[in-house]
């Protein structure tokens, strides 16, 4: 072990990046902690409510721009990313067969927060090893830490209109994590922003919930209404989120630069029940024990079970029209929360008027069929 006086930071560094890449990351980046050119936009988007429900958000306040506050004696982030885009990810695919159920890739897999958080945990083990005064802290959504702009100053790419870190080498399927340190290493140089004119992830978003460049209104959010919300879906928003039942992918499918995205190896965000191709019914027919059991393990399982039934209710609306659909709804009615009930009311009301619609439309063609064949010859 070397004391600080001793370390040789430039080689550390180097080291750190090497051990980053053995641990499973696929880029690691350094920065020094001040965000304070931050603050003035995130008191405007915290001002706006623009974090909805999400309590914690207003509660850390400025603490997210300020990581010395929660490890005192920061000098240095290390800010890691990690692929996890799973092989054949079935996304246009998926989206298009409204009896199939939608889950952001992301979730598709165990929870990440406790493998890049034990990653993290690794890596500072192994700096500890070799600079044996060094105070260390890993964060993966776990704190009030701004990961995007700490990443961003870290060199791991920019940060996109859509919100989202974007790296032209590696697109944005990724995750972020950061390690607080105490030591002073070589920082790296951020990367120029290289979205340009592009706006395609503003106009593909289905609620219309980037209401400015780089500013994302949660509560319009699809992401935000299937997994931070635990109350009523609003209404006006139920209609577009298709059959999207966990988060949405949508400016993230639609961006050029995803064309370069890396598939993950790690073995834990590859699919698991069957969740990349499995019907709303399939789903829906869980019961709170096999929900529980089924998805252990997985990010989506703190919804619960309520919020589950409930995003279930809304693409089962949405889904083209069944008797089966219809008739699964009106047998789970009785049996759940009056939240779920108001959601289910909702989808009944969508499928009786999509199927009266159908059956209008078959009368009509009827009728067009026997007019022309009153109004041909005999002989025709």
């Amino acid at each position: 072990m070397e004391q600080s006086s001793d370390v040789n930071y430039p080689e550390l560094t180097e080291k750190i990046k090497l051990w980053g890449k053995e641990l499973g990351f696929a880029k690691v980046g350094i920065c020094e902690p001040d965000l304070t050119g931050e603050e003035p936009a995130l008191q405007q988007w915290l001002d706006n409510h623009y974090h909805g429900d999400m309590d914690y958000m207003a509660r850390h306040g400025m603490m997210r721009a300020r990581a010395n506050e929660l490890l005192p004696g920061t000098l240095r982030v290390i800010s890691a990313r990690m692929d996890y885009l799973p092989g054949n990810a079935k996304f246009a695919k998926i989206l298009k067969q409204r009896d199939h159920a939608y889950v952001s890739r992301y979730a598709l897999g165990r929870d990440y927060h406790k493998l890049l958080r034990q990653r993290l945990k690794q890596l500072g083990e192994r700096i500890k090893q070799y600079c044996a005064s060094l105070n260390f802290r890993p964060f993966v959504d776990s704190a009030p830490v701004l990961e995007r702009p700490l990443a961003a100053k870290a060199g791991l790419g920019w940060i996109g209109k859509h919100s989202l870190l974007l790296d032209q080498d590696a697109g944005s399927w990724f995750f972020l994590g950061e390690l607080l340190v105490d030591i002073p290493l070589p920082i790296d140089e951020p990367l120029p922003e290289k979205c340009g004119s592009c706006v395609a992830c503003i106009k593909i978003c289905p609620t219309d919930a980037i209401v400015a460049p780089y500013v994302v209104d949660a509560r319009r959010c699809i992401s935000y209404l299937t997994i931070e919300l635990r109350t009523a879906i609003p209404q006006e928003f139920r209609s577009l989120m298709g059959n999207r039942i966990y988060g949405c992918d949508d400016c993230q499918l639609i961006c050029p630069w995803n064309r370069f995205a890396n598939l993950s190896a790690e073995a834990d965000f590859q699919p698991r029940q069957n969740l990349d191709e499995i019907t709303l019914l399939d789903l829906f027919s869980w019961d709170e024990n096999t929900f529980d059991k089924n998805l252990q393990g997985s990010p989506i399982r703190r919804i619960g079970y309520e919020c589950w039934q409930r995003n279930l209710a809304v693409a089962l609306g949405n889904a083209k029209p069944s008797d089966e659909i219809i008739s699964a709804l009106e047998n789970r009615y009785p049996d759940t929360t009056p939240m779920v009930q108001e959601h289910i009311e909702w989808a009944l009301k969508q499928q009786r008027a999509s199927v009266q619609a159908v059956e209008v439309g078959l009368r009509n063609k009827e009728r067009l069929v026997r007019s022309i064949e009153k109004g041909l010859p005999r002989d025709a």
